[in-house]
């Protein structure tokens, strides 16, 4: 496996509440492991829960004992939920805070996956690009029952009240995604930063360019401070 992250400020924010992790070499008993998180709850709070979102999965990741790839994620993230939720209802300096997050691995073809919010998966092969995870959202509901339409979306002020997230209630519900690969497509992970400036056509042109994947991610960044940068704004390509 061959990757690279990226993570920006954006044009409007100031602080930089994402957080990201990349290996291409073994987590515990992962042979490669990729994260996206992205913070909400006021700028030092959502700073701090993505950030020990993605520590605390990392290290339960490196430690644990259970032998198979959605109950190595499932540990991990109960975990972090608890924690963050904990933190969040003993120090009023952290109340509300939470994180989306989506991590996968890859190993003998498949490509597992687990999100929760809205930061998002794709998968581009040679003639399209796929979102595999399901945004959890408002808007992102509305439109799977019908009630509202990609365009109508695409502009609703509501586009970024996520339904879920990591450490905002006791309990969690985590999708998890298990998706066949051949070898040659491109994956990417990114929070919403990116999926909001930027529209799928042009991630798909960017991520299967004949560039370096350094330089596909840099780019992927620049297009979304270049179309407003509203939020801050993180990529890891994997290959």
């Amino acid at each position: 496996m061959i990757s690279f992250e990226k993570t920006d400020v954006g044009v409007k924010r100031r602080v930089n509440q994402d957080s990201v992790f990349s290996s291409d070499s073994g987590v515990g008993k992962l042979p490669n492991l990729y994260i996206v998180a992205d913070g909400m709850g006021g700028e030092l709070a959502g700073d701090y829960a993505s950030a020990k979102c993605v520590e605390i999965i990392v290290e339960e990741i490196k430690n644990s004992s259970e032998m198979e790839t959605v109950r190595i994620f499932e540990k991990a993230i109960q975990l972090a939920n608890n924690k963050i939720y904990s933190e969040s209802k003993s120090d009023p300096t952290k109340a509300g805070m939470g994180t989306t997050l989506v991590l996968a691995t890859v190993f003998a073809g498949h490509l597992y996956v687990a999100n929760v919010g809205d930061s998002r998966l794709y998968v581009a092969t040679s003639t399209k690009l796929k979102q595999v995870t399901k945004d959890h959202s408002v808007v992102a509901e509305l439109v799977r029952r019908g009630e509202l339409d990609e365009v109508g979306a695409k502009f609703d002020k509501r586009k970024n009240q996520i339904t879920r997230a990591v450490g905002a209630e006791e309990k969690i519900s985590v999708d998890y995604f298990d998706v066949a690969i051949s070898g040659g497509e491109h994956i990417l992970l990114c929070s919403d930063g990116l999926t909001n400036m930027v529209d799928d056509d042009e991630i798909y042109d960017i991520i299967t360019s004949e560039d370096t994947i350094a330089n596909r991610a840099n780019k992927l960044v620049s297009q979304a401070n270049a179309h407003g940068g509203k939020d801050n704004v993180s990529v890891i390509i994997v290959e």
